[in-house]
């Protein structure tokens, strides 16, 4: 009992240290990340699985895949920490804060979007288009000044939750282990969940159970985040508004909780048709066309996004913390 006590407290104890060390550093990027290592077992799972398994079984193939990559994805981890505490409780905390720090896309996302803005303010509409093409899975060539922000707000806005709480609640639930399970649905959700020629079956259990994991982060995030915009001067009465009405507004039953909180409180309007490898798609407008967007919309979604990550690693550290002491 006194044992699992110490390890619940040291994983608390490093996934607060990871927030703040991703908060202050952000993603080292001279180190090779956990999750390219990830994206190649995909890569190779999946050519090895396409010769195995005939056509008419590609939905099984990405069935084996997805839980072959799930799995190693959260027991090297687990099995790693467990030598790491064997050693010394001091080598497990340092080696889970480290992770705890990796798993987190907090500052790299805004340093990513921050480039946008940059190239924005510059009135480099060419810089500002490759800036967002580094975030975003659209085409962006042809977008205007105003495709480009709405863009790059609309992915800080989703990946508040995909980069930010969603890996912070399941660290908080189950360590770094967790996470990494976590980062490998959504990677494996990102290179499969295609619904195109190839990947419409091979791909289908990989984006199916990125929705579950995603499903109930998705909306614990948007009612921080709809805390957050009256916490950070934005408009969370029409936050609130905007989120209970346009939802469910998107494909993806996850996509649209934040995106629709973050057009309300910032009283502009979302989404909309897009460009994906050269097809237009059409796509429902999400929020009220209350003021133009602009580019500075960028900043202040950023800071919507770390009081929202903020006000979970608190709710969630002290659901935790409450758990081990009572």
């Amino acid at each position: 009992m006194e044992r699992n006590v110490t390890e619940l407290m040291i994983s608390l104890g490093a996934c607060t240290a990871g927030f703040v060390l991703d908060f202050i550093f952000g993603d080292p990027s001279w180190l090779y990340h956990p999750v390219r290592i990830i994206g190649k077992g995909i890569e190779l799972g999946e050519r090895i699985l396409r010769k195995l398994f005939r056509e008419k079984h590609l939905v099984l193939a990405g069935a084996v895949l997805w839980v072959f990559i799930a799995g190693v994805s959260f027991l090297i981890p687990l099995g790693l920490l467990f030598l790491a505490q064997k050693l010394h409780p001091g080598v497990r905390f340092a080696l889970e804060t480290f992770w705890c720090f990796q798993i987190l896309a907090g500052r790299s996302l805004c340093r990513e979007s921050g480039k946008v803005y940059d190239r924005l303010q510059e009135d480099d509409l060419p810089g500002a288009r490759r800036a967002v093409s580094m975030i975003v899975g659209r085409d962006t060539e042809s977008l205007t000044g105003e495709g480009v922000t709405k863009a790059a707000v609309e992915t800080v806005a989703e990946n508040t939750s995909d980069g930010v709480t969603a890996p912070l609640i399941y660290m908080m639930i189950g360590g770094a282990p967790l996470g990494f399970l976590y980062k490998a649905v959504n990677t494996m959700d990102s290179m499969l969940g295609y619904k195109n020629d190839r990947y419409l079956y091979f791909g289908r259990i990989p984006a199916g159970m990125d929705d579950i994991f995603n499903y109930i982060p998705a909306r614990i995030t948007a009612l921080a985040m709809i805390a957050a915009a009256y916490l950070t001067g934005l408009d969370g009465k029409n936050a609130w508004k905007i989120y209970r009405r346009d939802r469910k507004k998107h494909a993806s039953p996850n996509a649209a909780q934040t995106e629709s909180v973050c057009a309300g409180a910032l009283r502009v309007q979302l989404a909309g048709d897009a460009v994906y490898f050269g097809k237009l798609y059409k796509k429902e407008f999400i929020g009220d066309r209350l003021r133009p967007i602009e580019p500075r919309d960028i900043k202040r979604a950023q800071r919507l996004m770390y009081v929202t990550a903020l006000l979970l690693l608190l709710l969630c550290g002290g659901m935790k913390a409450a758990l081990i002491f009572l």
